[in-house]
């Protein structure tokens, strides 16, 4: 099965060469006392209300790959922020001993999420833990029925050991070249990622329902990881889940100028700059056997205060 995705990506790249590809989008709480809060540049100015779960949380550890890691979501010192630095930032307003990890790793599958990443998580004893992963594996053609069931066994583990849970869909890819021909395949792990969430009581971001992230400007140039503002969205929907009420909506649309039509050879030459910067290295990986992430460690490895 794996060969399959490899040798269907390989066609895929080698059409471009030939002018077929991408085709351009449209272009469309310290408990009691209310106060407004900033989340990170560009700032979610953010009012918080009384909530129990505010006042519960005072430690969160965040677990997944290059999605919850912030990749493609640079600060102004140059370093990675990314939507769990965001959701992490209103809770450090609200609670003044609150405290945050991130062990999230570029290119982990879920078997190494739980290897590397859920019992170090486990020992810092979180009262919320967020847990995003499968987006690798699938990738990679791995049955999502088994993905689900080694997804579910993390989350047990966590809620075993106290943890409040945050677990998130994926995407929608339609409007997305190459990994549209995986929609079937998200679509039914994000069926069993929901079913995981009511059976076992987990808080769910839905990020297929979230239409603001089908325009381009949303992400990156190598048109799989999120840019500022795609973080800024998603952090805006987890708040949301959480029970932040935020001045910002996770509904409205993508912030910044719009790219405007391209010609079609213009779009075809950035097609072919899309397969040699992007999508040649990552088949090379592959058939090397390694990851974006070997030589990458977790950027904040222990319980913190955001500042």
């Amino acid at each position: 099965m794996q060969s399959i995705y490899m040798i269907t990506i390989t066609m895929y790249i080698v059409g471009l060469c030939g002018g077929l590809g991408w085709q351009r989008l449209a272009r469309p709480a310290a408990c009691g006392r209310r106060r407004s809060v900033s989340l990170c540049n560009p700032g979610i100015m953010v009012r918080m209300a009384e909530s129990d779960l505010i006042c519960g949380v005072e430690s969160f550890v965040a677990l997944g790959d290059s999605f919850t890691e912030g990749l493609y979501d640079y600060g102004t010192s140059g370093g990675l922020v990314g939507w769990a630095d965001r959701l992490a930032e209103v809770l450090s307003a609200q609670v003044p001993e609150f405290r945050y990890a991130n062990l999230a790793i570029r290119g982990k599958l879920v078997r190494e999420v739980l290897q590397e990443q859920i019992d170090p998580a486990i020992a810092m004893a979180p009262d919320l833990v967020s847990f995003a992963a499968g987006g690798n594996d699938i990738l990679r053609g791995t049955d999502v029925d088994k993905l689900a069931e080694l997804f579910d066994s993390g989350v047990a583990r966590l809620q075993g050991a106290g943890c409040r849970v945050l677990i998130f869909t994926g995407f929608d890819p339609r409007d997305f070249p190459v990994i549209r021909l995986l929609r079937g395949k998200i679509a039914a792990y994000n069926m069993h990622l929901r079913g995981i969430a009511d059976e076992r009581g987990c808080d769910l971001v839905d990020l297929w329902s979230m239409r603001a992230l089908r325009d381009p400007r949303a992400w990156s140039p190598d048109r799989l990881h999120l840019t500022t503002e795609g973080h800024r969205l998603v952090a805006l929907r987890a708040c949301d889940v959480l029970g932040l009420p935020a001045s910002g909506d996770w509904r409205a649309p993508v912030n910044g100028r719009g790219l405007g039509g391209a010609s079609w050879v213009a779009a075809r030459r950035e097609d072919v700059r899309w397969a040699r910067e992007y999508a040649m290295p990552w088949l090379n990986r592959r058939i090397r056997g390694t990851s974006s992430g070997d030589e990458v460690a977790p950027k904040r490895p222990e319980l913190e205060p955001v500042r």
